[in-house]
């Protein structure tokens, strides 16, 4: 996952929080608490960066929580709060 690129669902809505936010999916109707205000910071420059990845790092998030981050970001997927996003090609 870190390698690839990833972007918010388009059926989602981030409102913030002073925890972080609530993700709530119009689709499916998921409701997701996001308790980290980083991880909202990242998920929120998903679709700004090649790959998860660079948007760890544009967020300053050191990579030894990059594992971590990779975990909770495939647990959004699972529920379609991000998707996968088409390589733009070089």
């Amino acid at each position: 996952m870190l390698d690839e690129p990833w972007t918010l669902s388009p059926a989602v809505a981030l409102r913030p929080e002073p925890f972080g936010a609530l993700a709530y999916h119009f689709g499916n109707r998921k409701l997701t608490f996001l308790k980290r205000r980083e991880l909202v910071t990242v998920v929120r420059a998903l679709a700004d960066h090649p790959d998860v990845r660079s948007a760890l790092v544009a967020a300053d998030i050191p990579e030894a929580q990059h594992a971590a981050y990779a975990d909770a970001l495939a647990g959004l997927a699972r529920t379609d709060m991000i998707r996968p996003r088409k390589q733009v090609a070089a």
